[in-house]
């Protein structure tokens, strides 16, 4: 079976699903023998995992008790086109395959806090220092570009996200491209985070961290419900070997303290753009 893509509606719906389940005081088999399903079925749509008929939903709602008819209504547009499966095709197909939840994370969240230490953030990143980072590999380079900066996107839409980001003094220098594809790099961050919903932050290596440090590059996202079981909230972590979206509410927790602390030891918004500029002065 091929591998489901779990997109924001299917994990919010399910959040909503297990959070009825939960008031209703039913276990995960109750409520599956509800539609005539195994208890792991339900394990699958509370995950986002699976998808599910419009007559199951309804069956399992009336098994919950929820009359409320707004409410019911809301779930079901949650229900509507949830799989998303032909977004996927063109260059967004570049995207890998467990990336591809975070594409669709990004584009309906409220809130979006990046922690980054060597390299721009994606979604900061300009056309040429994209080619730069892909140079040894040119195939369907321009997908690959325009795939990336169609991330962007988010920030210009109706009720963008609030996005802000921590990023180490060493995103501005280790040269991951020609000193002129450096010094524009570091300027199109500069005019990013004068948009009104983009907070920029760089933490210098001068600035005594003691026990905080940007150790650990993590994206801290944020889904705003329809529902009664509140918004979705992920630790996004990546390395070599794997892509990880964590919501335990202990873990997103922790990164959310590791936040605090750094937005904290970090330089102001116009400290930032100040030391920006001179080291994109460097790089002339």
């Amino acid at each position: 079976m091929a591998k489901v893509t779990p997109t924001a509606k299917k994990l919010l719906l399910g959040k909503e699903l297990a959070y009825l389940r939960d008031r209703a005081g039913l276990s995960q088999t109750q409520a599956a023998a509800l539609i005539e399903k195994h208890q792991t079925k339900m394990t699958e749509l509370e995950s986002g995992q699976a998808s599910i008929t419009l007559g199951d939903l309804l069956l399992l709602l009336k098994g919950f008790g929820v009359t409320d008819e707004a409410y019911i209504e809301a779930l079901l547009e949650l229900r509507r086109g949830n799989h998303q499966r032909g977004k996927w095709t063109g260059i967004r197909s570049m995207y890998s395959e467990s990336f591809r939840t975070m594409i669709d994370l990004e584009e309906n969240c409220d809130l979006i806090r990046t922690v980054e230490s060597e390299v721009p953030p994606g979604l900061l990143q300009c056309e040429p220092f994209i080619r730069s980072l892909f140079a040894h590999d040119p195939k369907d380079l321009d997908d690959r570009v325009k795939a990336r900066l169609v991330r962007q996107e988010i920030f210009y839409k109706e009720n963008p996200p609030q996005v802000a980001f921590v990023i180490s003094e060493a995103a501005l220098r280790r040269q991951y491209a020609p000193p002129e594809v450096m010094r524009e790099q570091i300027n199109y961050m500069i005019k990013l985070s004068k948009l009104p919903n983009i907070r920029l932050q760089v933490l210098p290596f001068k600035t005594r961290v003691q026990h905080t440090a940007i150790r650990d590059c993590f994206v801290l996202l944020r889904i705003p419900s329809p529902g009664a079981a509140g918004p979705l909230e992920f630790a996004y972590t990546e390395n070599l070997a794997e892509l990880r979206y964590m919501d335990d509410k202990r873990i997103v927790a922790a990164f959310d303290q590791s936040w605090a602390r750094l937005t904290g030891l970090a330089m102001s918004f116009e400290e930032t753009r100040r030391f920006m500029r001179k080291v994109a002065g460097e790089y002339s």
